[in-house]
């Protein structure tokens, strides 16, 4: 799909699954979500990207560390499937293994699902959202030049109900003809 210097995204292998149930069962990997996934969750989660990418031709792509061929999480694209005032949208998003965190992976990661699906998939813009206290994701954000919408926080719905998220919104640089 896509590679950096330190990254390769791609499609998902079987052999990512119980490394991703891991990642979604660590409390610092998911502070800020609802709570932590448990393996049957976490495979179903993994059965829907898989299908979200057979529908859209694009998704959340497995994140593989370069230089130890890990498996550290997923970085990417997907379509919210909840109503907002600005869907329907593009998202990116990411998930990282904590033993990541801090090395500029995500941002890395991120930059190039940006310009990929600016310019490979034509997308004129992305979104990403977050609760106001997800300060490491909102660098991330702010990294590869998404500007906070002032006007956009939201409450996300959500089966244990709405958590309110701050909203951020990336659209795609206009080439003078």
């Amino acid at each position: 799909m896509a590679e950096t210097e330190r990254l390769i995204l791609r499609h998902w292998r079987q052999s990512d699954r119980l490394p991703f149930s891991a990642l979604n069962a660590d409390k610092r990997v998911m502070e800020f979500m609802p709570r932590t996934l448990s393996q049957q969750e976490s495979d179903a989660m993994v059965d829907w990207i898989e299908a979200h990418f057979r529908l859209h031709g694009f998704g959340l792509c497995a994140a593989e560390f370069r230089f130890d061929r890990r498996f550290i999480g997923f970085i990417g694209l997907s379509i919210p499937s909840f109503q907002a005032h600005f869907t329907p949208c593009v998202e990116i998003g990411w998930r990282l293994s904590a033993d990541y965190w801090g090395q500029g992976l995500a941002t890395e990661g991120a930059r190039e699902v940006v310009r990929y699906a600016f310019e490979n998939l034509g997308i004129e813009s992305l979104v990403s959202f977050t609760v106001p206290a997800n300060t490491r994701s909102r660098r991330v954000m702010e990294k590869i030049g998404m500007l906070r919408d002032l006007d956009g926080d939201f409450d996300r719905p959500g089966e244990d109900g709405p958590r309110r998220q701050v909203l951020y919104r990336l659209f795609r640089p206009q080439v003078p003809n």
